[in-house]
């Protein structure tokens, strides 16, 4: 089993340029907004010197590396949970990676259009990661209305779950990640899929060399980036 990771950001953050620097993707790059839409996909196979040197011992019929699979979806804007630019459906499509990585666009270009007319890379940041959070609400919101009919049918497992949906709902609606309130013990149900739970790399895009000052302030708007619990071993068939 691989690793993923979906690839975030605002319209013209620089989301294709990563996915075609890290794979064959090809997708296309523009500078007008929205030039993605329906979501590009790169699969990257990693290289591994101790998997061929087994492959020599063992001699198997076939050698198969571990992948990395990076999914680059549509830019989000500001108010997508109300349906502005393309709205949000469009996160569906990376719900089910291991780590989501968000590019933050730090550079000025005439030629590439900003949808908010100046680039303000700490703004920019807040706005996708407060899109994350009202997705993530929107989903736990359906959620909860579905245990709560289940849970008065006198069913212990909804119950347990009702109570967790509460706790992650209030972290959300104080614009907390969903991350922030789960512990070893009080982890989600495998088949709820939370944006904001997943851990986030932060990715400052800039043609130029940015100013520490301005790392240093991106990293403190971003979650820390937790050990991911994906499968990346590569395999060997007999």
């Amino acid at each position: 089993m691989g690793f993923s990771c979906g690839i975030i950001g605002l319209p013209n953050a620089g989301k294709s340029t990563l996915l075609n620097a890290l794979s064959a993707a090809g997708a296309q790059v523009a500078s007008y907004p929205f030039t993605t839409i329906e979501p590009n996909v790169g699969v990257v196979p990693v290289p591994d010197e101790r998997l061929q040197n087994l492959a020599r011992i063992i001699n198997p019929t076939k050698v198969t590396p571990t992948t990395l699979e990076f999914v680059d979806i549509a830019g989000l804007v500001k108010g997508a949970s109300e349906g502005e630019g393309l709205g949000n459906q469009f996160l569906s499509h990376i719900r089910n990676v291991d780590v989501v990585a968000h590019v933050v666009r730090c550079f000025a270009d005439p030629d590439v259009a900003h949808p908010y007319g100046i680039v303000d890379p700490l703004r920019d940041a807040q706005i996708v990661q407060t899109e994350l959070i009202l997705a993530d609400l929107q989903v736990v919101e359906r959620r909860l209305q579905k245990k709560e009919r289940i849970a008065r049918l006198g069913k212990e497992e909804a119950e347990a779950e009702l109570q967790l949906l509460k706790i992650i709902k209030e972290s959300l609606e104080k614009g907390e990640r969903v991350a922030t309130c789960l512990t070893e013990a009080n982890s989600l149900p495998s088949d709820l899929l939370l944006l904001t739970a997943k851990p986030m790399l932060p990715l400052p895009y800039n043609k130029t060399n940015m100013s520490n000052n301005l790392k240093n302030s991106l990293r403190g708007k971003m979650p820390p980036l937790s050990s991911s619990r994906a499968n990346w071993r590569p395999r060997l068939s007999s």
